[in-house]
């Protein structure tokens, strides 16, 4: 990757989240507060995301998608008549989040079809990077696949191994 890709740490706070009920600890106590880093170790890590989306008339819609972390956004395809391009084109409010429930990564944010030919290729290579593929950017058409990045607004992480300890909300500026 040339300097000229390289991405920048996005700007954020992290902070405890609110929790009544579980005993969670000050942000100086048990494992802290998870830097970012630790959770986009995770995000490029994870082979399946869980992308929940909200339907027209208000029903909740989860399925796994592949997915990349670009270095500011977690991106993901999609047939442009699917049921989840469909829910995001009436409401682009999304979570994902990682497969593994031991140590998770949950992001909230606004999905975002891109169609640039640059960040399509970035993508096409992050994926056949990551997954072992061999897509071309044709793959990636947008008459026929959306790609779809989403930029987190908040997220959230926890250690299995400390509970009260870890857990963490980034939020991040806009």
């Amino acid at each position: 990757m040339s300097a000229s890709d390289a991405q920048s740490e996005p700007e954020l706070t992290a902070e405890r989240p609110h929790m009544p009920g579980y005993g969670i600890r000050g942000p100086n106590e048990g494992s802290g507060l998870l830097p970012w880093s630790w959770a986009v170790e995770r995000m490029r890590a994870a082979r399946n995301f869980w992308l929940c989306t909200v339907r027209p008339d208000g029903r909740p819609h989860a399925m796994p998608v592949w997915g990349a972390w670009s270095g500011e956004a977690l991106m993901f395809s999609s047939a442009v008549p699917s049921r989840k391009m469909v829910n995001l084109r009436t409401n682009p409010n999304v979570v994902v989040t990682t497969e593994a429930a031991e140590n998770p990564v949950v992001i909230e944010g606004r999905a975002e079809v891109v169609t640039e030919p640059r960040t399509l290729q970035r993508f096409i290579d992050l994926v056949n990077s990551k997954y072992a593929t061999r897509y071309r950017v044709d793959f990636l058409d947008p008459e026929v696949n959306a790609t779809v990045a989403v930029r987190p607004q908040r997220a959230f992480g926890l250690q299995q191994g400390d509970f009260t300890g870890s857990p963490t909300r980034w939020r991040f500026t806009t």
